[in-house]
């Protein structure tokens, strides 16, 4: 099997069987057709992912999922001939000559039929026929159709295609006022004069020009406009402005958040500037006003420790050799805004007498492999001498690759290397056996050898399995974060509450996004499982800036230009708001009031974007952009018209620290 079949059937998997599309006759004819063949060379590499593509002309090759759902309601038959208004690409024409006797699809864009045409005839699909045409008034010297299906949404059925029409024959079309208020409809041709309707679910298509659509080029039609002003004007009555982040009143907000156990702040991007300040102001009101203790974030467990202890005036490990926050990507923590953040974290805790109401500064992740190693070892060196050259045998299955783990995955799936598994489990297991011999000594030495042992456990299996299955070490990745999240809570006891600082798409819900559909979870979404209300989710945006990314995995920082948001995305609506910075509640609010009516015209899926440490702007639809429910997702988003990146610490930032500073470049 070549590397595109597994992603297209990966794709079937995930994307359409998962989201409950279970019409065995369309999943294999989407199993047939070679998508790659039908998206720009440069762009292949995307060909299977969960949304839709640039082709020419400005136009989209469709969603795969939404492709399937077309054509699985058209209820084909073999002996069926089917009208495709919209050819685009000629992939969905292809996926219906996979069913069907004859495809007849109108293109009104030439480039587009000519291109389709060919690619059609040289993959071998001789029951289509493309025509440079207007769709909107179908193709009557080939009528009746047993199908017809529309690829472009339009102000109401067009009477011309209804009346094309067999009789039984079925028609699936988008329908609506404006772009982001369409209907899927199926029409079903009862009898000469009489029709029957049926509302599929909403859903959002470029516009159907034509004599019988749109008219003009006019997709952005002025009704379409007027009726979306009316959402900005809405966020903007249901939200608080701001200009500067010192200057924002937060005392709405620490209402809304109310009892909550767990904050997670989210971020757009790992390196603007803007996100980890804001971060940073509504972490300094709940630890001052609401008295949370945890601060746990996305970075390993060792090189967070060392700002623990700094934080605590207190020394870290000095038998570890590895510098702290010197894994790609430095800026991503060893940053300025982190480091004045720091800075206050010290300062309150001198004024704090006791130590459990102190601010703890913790690691989620699982990334440090070898530091985590290198730290359980140098504990069981102080406490149990004889056990730790036991735990250096075992660990040593793992030595030759905690500068490289990756490789250790890729050896572990050819077996070409035995698994260490059950090595390093032991170690953990023995720990945990020792534990209140251990804890007597000095808990929170033992807690923190505890969760590097746990870490390096999760870590071995997390290496092993990202090379079978990529969803299955994303789950396995954030399910062990949130596993030391509860660690660090039970430690820090029963009355502790915690903000957590990540990524947007570890802290917003994953049930309301693509990741859903892949069969992905994360932080956020087992936050609610367990916590519900009692974890309050805040998602960032931004429309543009800069920001501080690489262009491949291990490259250098770059400052980056951050694109103008996507016109059929969430920033775009919020970037049209009369408010260069806002909180925007999105929990249920008192109906018929503006936050109410916005959170309902929000509720819509719309693309949001998603800015890592890599940010590759000339593919931005296909590398940053995803599907998601806004409202479902998060429940407060704070939005940024502008951000800029990160200013990364510099060895003359920090030459003269103390030697407690968490900091090492």
């Amino acid at each position: 099997m070549n590397e595109f079949a597994r992603l297209r059937k990966q794709m079937i998997e995930y994307q359409l069987a998962a989201r409950g599309l279970d019409d065995k006759t369309v999943l294999d004819a989407v199993g047939a057709v070679p998508r790659e063949a039908f998206v720009p060379t440069d762009l292949v590499e995307f060909a299977y992912q969960d949304s839709p593509l640039p082709i020419a002309a400005s136009q989209t090759i469709s969603q795969p999922y939404i492709v399937a759902l077309m054509t699985s309601a058209l209820e084909l038959t073999p002996e069926d001939r089917v009208l495709e208004v919209g050819t685009g690409s000629g992939y969905a024409a292809a996926v219906l000559a996979e069913i069907v006797d004859e495809v007849y699809s109108i293109e009104r864009h030439k480039i587009l039929a000519d291109t389709a045409r060919n690619r059609l005839s040289e993959l071998g699909y001789k029951n289509t026929h493309v025509l440079h045409a207007d769709g909107t008034l179908g193709w009557p010297e080939q009528a009746p159709f047993d199908a017809i299906v529309v690829a472009a949404g339009g102000p109401e059925v067009p009477a011309t295609l209804k009346q094309q029409l067999a009789i039984g024959g079925r028609l699936v079309i988008p329908v609506g006022a404006t772009l982001h208020t369409q209907k899927l409809l199926r029409v079903r041709r009862i009898s000469e004069h009489e029709y029957q309707q049926e509302d599929l679910g909403g859903v959002r298509f470029v516009p159907l020009i034509g004599a019988a659509g749109w008219e003009g080029e006019a997709a952005d039609i002025p009704a379409a406009k007027k009726a979306e002003a009316s959402l900005p004007e809405l966020i903007y009555q249901s939200s608080e402005h701001f200009g500067f982040i010192d200057h924002a009143n937060l005392d709405n907000l620490l209402d809304r958040i109310g009892d909550s156990r767990l904050v997670l702040l989210g971020e757009a991007s790992h390196g603007s500037a803007e996100f980890y300040e804001m971060r940073a102001r509504i972490t300094q009101e709940l630890i001052e006003k609401k008295g949370f203790t945890v601060i746990a974030v996305e970075a390993d467990w060792p090189d967070a420790n060392r700002i623990d202890h700094y934080i605590h005036d207190t020394s870290p490990d000095p038998l570890l050799e590895s510098a702290p926050f010197a894994r790609f990507p430095t800026w991503m923590w060893a940053n300025h805004s982190v480091l004045e953040f720091t800075h206050w974290l010290k300062s309150y805790n001198e004024k704090v007498a006791s130590a459990d109401k102190q601010a703890g500064f913790y690691g989620l992740d699982l990334y440090s492999l070898g530091s985590s190693i290198e730290s359980v070892l140098n504990y069981l060196d102080t406490v149990d001498p004889e056990t730790a050259e036991v735990a250096r045998v075992r660990y040593g299955c793992l030595s030759p690759w905690t500068s490289d783990p990756g490789l250790y995955g890729r050896v572990a799936i050819t077996k070409q290397y035995r698994e260490c598994e059950q090595d390093v489990l032991d170690i953990l297991q023995g720990l945990l056996k020792k534990r209140l011999d251990y804890s007597l000594a000095d808990g929170e030495r033992f807690f923190n050898a505890e969760q590097n042992a746990r870490l390096v456990a999760s870590a071995e299996r997390y290496y092993r399995t990202m090379y079978y299955a990529e969803n299955n070490s994303w789950n396995q990745r954030d399910q062990h974060m949130f596993d030391t999240l509860k660690s660090v809570l039970a430690f820090r006891g029963p009355e502790s509450k915690a903000v957590i600082w990540a990524h947007n798409s570890h802290i917003g819900d994953a049930r309301a996004t693509q990741m859903s559909a892949r069969g992905e979870l994360n932080i956020g979404q087992l936050a609610r499982q367990e916590y519900g209300d009692a974890a309050y989710l805040i998602g960032f945006g931004t429309d543009h800036g800069t920001v501080a990314a690489a262009s491949e995995w291990g490259g250098p920082m770059e400052t980056k230009q951050v694109q103008p948001s996507h016109i059929d995305s969430y920033e775009r609506v919020c970037h049209n708001v009369a408010s260069d910075n806002f909180l925007l509640p999105l929990r249920r609010a008192q109906q018929a009031s503006p936050q109410a009516m916005a959170r309902e015209l929000l509720l819509e899926e719309r693309l949001e974007r998603a800015i890592g440490v890599i940010y590759r702007p000339d593919t931005e639809m296909q590398s940053h952009y995803f599907y998601a429910s806004l409202p479902n997702q998060f429940d407060e988003y704070i939005w940024f018209d502008e951000t800029r990146a990160v200013e990364p610490l510099t060895r003359e930032t920090i030459k003269d620290m103390p030697d407690t500073f968490p900091f090492g470049l």
